[in-house]
């Protein structure tokens, strides 16, 4: 499966961004799929994750209560929107997928199988 992610952009802190990720090439409804993010000088981090169906999802403890991600899969699409942003949200976005992950893995990057090229998130204090 291909990746296309978009939606990044420049937003002052207390904002909200909407990111989408576009799939091609399989059938996405067959993928877990999750957000990661890396900001600069710093390794790629767990931000979310949802299960095939949409029906279970996961966060990372910093973005909990601020980020909602969810997936559309008749339109091959997974969303992540992002409210009351901060400063420390500045980081590109990757949406990955990968199958066969179990719920303890979701936040390990290493489980996701295919990536996309990643969208530049700037939150401005």
């Amino acid at each position: 499966v291909q990746l296309q992610a978009s939606g990044g952009g420049l937003v002052q802190a207390g904002g909200s961004l909407s990111l989408s990720c576009a799939a091609s090439g399989r059938t996405f409804s067959v993928y877990t799929s999750g957000w990661f993010r890396q900001a600069p000088g710093k390794e790629r981090e767990f931000v979310a994750a949802i299960f095939r169906s949409g029906g279970s999802t996961v966060y990372s403890d910093s973005v909990k209560g601020r980020f909602t991600i969810s997936r559309d899969n008749a339109k091959n699409t997974l969303y992540l929107q992002m409210n009351s942003l901060k400063a420390e949200d500045t980081a590109i976005y990757y949406c990955a997928a990968g199958r066969q992950i179990i719920l303890s893995s979701l936040r390990l990057r290493e489980q996701y199988d295919h990536w996309g090229q990643g969208t530049l998130v700037t939150v401005s204090s």
